[in-house]
């Protein structure tokens, strides 16, 4: 049954549980000669989990959807969990952790399949390189999407990532198209593969691939959005119909950049939701992202708005015009 009330901020995606390798540059070089192993920042999605031959050095809440619903809650923002979840969800904690973080999961229903799970690798500089099985994700349909259109529809911001299957989100997006007053849609691009099927629907206003994604995409000359492109520790570069500009992230010793672009992605609904403008928006998203790479852990580095204010007063970040 979908939900009575719209939240702001709806967040349709993933839910993982992570494990979390973290490598010297010697290992990290050993794992770089195997064929399966991500590029740098990159995360891609798998069957099943090759062997690692490692022992994880911890283990966390994650999924892009999870991850990013958490942040646009910790904005400050009325936000709901539209996911799936396996019946070992109670082990891991994942519904009830959303639940603890202020997002709304009275959407996330339980399938057969086990709760998806990342394995997340974690580089001597904090760089990370994911690789992602989808499990009880996977499940995520049509009719699970239906049942919940109106609690979609009455959102003011969409999160959309691309861990859960494409047609179905696209089916989703082309029902959207016709309504008088859709929700602002806010596209994760990661992994890229089949994101052309979402962007040809028209309904996505912002694309945030990173330089990875972004490279694998091409300059998508048929997206009319607004690209909201990331380059790790450098400048976040936005590209739209009505402005260009950059943001240049303050300069941080970084712990862990795991989930730095879901914070960003998060705190960016979040001010669109609220009626910001993109720049102010995003300024106060690139700050959040920055402020996370400062704690280890995807979920547990998401820093609250008072948090981000202060960073933001302290250190950045700048906003320049194109």
């Amino acid at each position: 049954m979908a939900e009575s009330a719209s939240p702001r901020v709806l967040s349709l995606g993933s839910i993982n549980v992570d494990r979390v390798y973290r490598l010297a540059r010697t290992g990290l070089e050993a794992l770089t000669e195997r064929p399966w192993f991500p590029e740098r920042g990159a995360t891609v999605a798998v069957e099943s989990t090759p062997a690692v031959g490692l022992d994880p050095d911890a283990f966390h809440h994650g999924g892009k959807g999870a991850n990013q619903a958490t942040a646009a809650a910790a904005a400050g923002t009325p936000t709901a969990m539209l996911s799936l979840v396996g019946p070992d969800h109670e082990e891991y904690g994942v519904v009830s952790r959303l639940e603890t973080s202020d997002v709304a999961v009275a959407g996330i229903e339980t399938v057969s399949a086990p709760t998806g799970t990342a394995d997340v690798f974690v580089g001597p500089d904090g760089d990370t390189r994911i690789l992602v099985c989808p499990g009880a994700n996977d499940a995520v349909g049509a009719e699970y999407i239906g049942a919940h259109y109106e609690t979609i529809a009455g959102a003011d911001c969409l999160l959309l990532q691309n861990e859960i299957p494409v047609e179905p989100v696209a089916t989703l997006l082309e029902r959207l198209g016709g309504e008088r007053a859709p929700p602002t849609v806010v596209l994760d691009p990661g992994p890229p593969e089949g994101v052309e099927r979402l962007l040809e629907t028209g309904a996505v206003d912002y694309l945030t691939p990173n330089e990875q994604e972004a490279a694998v995409l091409g300059d998508l000359s048929g997206f009319y959005g607004t690209r909201v492109e990331t380059h790790g520790s450098g400048p976040v570069v936005a590209d739209g119909p009505d402005e260009s500009f950059t943001v240049s992230p303050p300069s941080v010793d970084p712990v862990d950049a795991t989930g730095a672009g879901d914070v960003l992605n998060g705190y960016l609904a979040a001010g669109l939701a609220a009626g910001d403008s993109l720049r102010e928006a995003l300024a106060r998203a690139v700050a959040a992202a920055s402020r996370s790479t400062l704690v280890a852990g995807a979920r547990a580095s998401v820093p609250d708005r008072r948090t981000v204010e202060r960073f933001r007063t302290e250190q950045g970040p700048s906003v320049e015009a194109e």
